[in-house]
């Protein structure tokens, strides 16, 4: 999971893999780079954070997340 300290969505989607007792990767950007959403971009096609990554495969930021998690298809 792509993701920024001073983030909200960020600190949500932690939170909710975690109560979920699923492991995440954080990949935090928070180096001041101003190109750091273009770096996101070409790695997720997403430009906000987080965005997170599942086997490769980006699904979208916080929402989408929210949703697996909503339709219980989130820990498969």
């Amino acid at each position: 999971m792509y993701t920024t300290s001073w983030c909200g969505y960020c600190v949500r989607a932690k939170t909710l893999l975690q109560s979920r007792g699923i492991g995440y990767e954080e990949i935090p950007l928070d180096d001041d780079d101003p190109s750091f959403r273009q770096k996101l971009h070409d790695l997720t096609g997403g430009w906000t954070v987080p965005q997170v990554v599942v086997d490769g495969v980006p699904i979208g930021g916080y929402t989408e997340l929210w949703r697996l998690d909503r339709e219980g298809r989130l820990a498969a």
